[in-house]
């Protein structure tokens, strides 16, 4: 099901406050954002600009103090942990700077972790295919220890894939890399997201990773300064390889 608009993301009125004794800190002061499906937007701002506290909102990892974070036509804002859990797991991928493997999983069954917890059909094909997909064809059975960053950042985004869900959200996926391989990952992130049709919503503070979206929204001081239109949906990073 889709929100009005055709937009599978929709934000309103959304603020989030921290409070300690008789000191408050506004992070969010009001954000209003609509993202249609598939596209690619990356939001970008300072550190303290409130880009990371704003995605954890999105995926529901935290409540906002007033608004509405809608996903896929559900409100999410005010669901019990249980609900969250079934948003997270059916609607929503994610890819985290830290890779977030279980050490004691091969790579292969990390990615086969969200099919085991949420689906009952055998999904080893799947899971195979996305891994070979990202180069670790020959790499099934090795475990996170075994593996370098940017081979553990690739499982990452073959599990963030595994159950084909509307949304994945990314949160600094190359911040842990090298330059080279982080333009690797990006290439095969992008690859992936145009095959399965997801919306992506991208935190970074990279200008380089930030050139290849559709669009870019630019957060200061807990407010959205710009929200600009990079390039029409559909388009890909060139120079990418499968």
């Amino acid at each position: 099901m889709s929100t009005k608009n055709n937009s599978i993301i929709e934000v309103h009125g959304l603020k989030k406050t921290l409070r300690s004794g008789s000191t408050s800190l506004e992070i969010l002061k009001g954000i209003d954002l609509s993202i249609p499906a598939r596209q690619f937007v990356v939001i970008m701002g300072a550190s303290g600009s409130g880009k990371s506290t704003l995605l954890g909102l999105l995926a529901g990892l935290d409540t906002p103090t007033s608004g509405s974070v809608v996903i896929d036509g559900e409100e999410i804002s005010r669901l019990t942990e249980d609900e969250l859990a079934h948003i997270r797991a059916t609607k929503l991928g994610f890819v985290f700077q830290s890779y977030q493997l279980i050490p004691t999983l091969t790579a292969l069954e990390n990615v086969l972790l969200p099919h085991e917890l949420h689906a009952k059909d055998d999904g080893r094909a799947r899971a195979e295919a996305l891994l070979a997909s990202v180069g670790l064809a020959e790499r099934l059975h090795h475990y996170p220890v075994q593996l370098s960053g940017g081979e553990q950042q690739r499982v990452a985004l073959a599990r963030a894939f595994m159950l084909r869900p509307p949304v994945i959200l990314a949160d600094e996926p190359t911040g842990n890399l090298d330059s080279a391989t982080g333009a690797r990952v990006m290439e095969l992130l992008l690859e992936l997201n145009q095959r399965e049709g997801a919306t992506l919503v991208l935190v970074t503070h990279d200008p380089s990773l930030a050139a290849h979206a559709e669009r870019k929204v630019l957060l200061r001081d807990g407010r959205i300064e710009s929200d600009e239109t990079m390039r029409e949906s559909g388009t890909a990073m060139s120079g990418a390889n499968a």
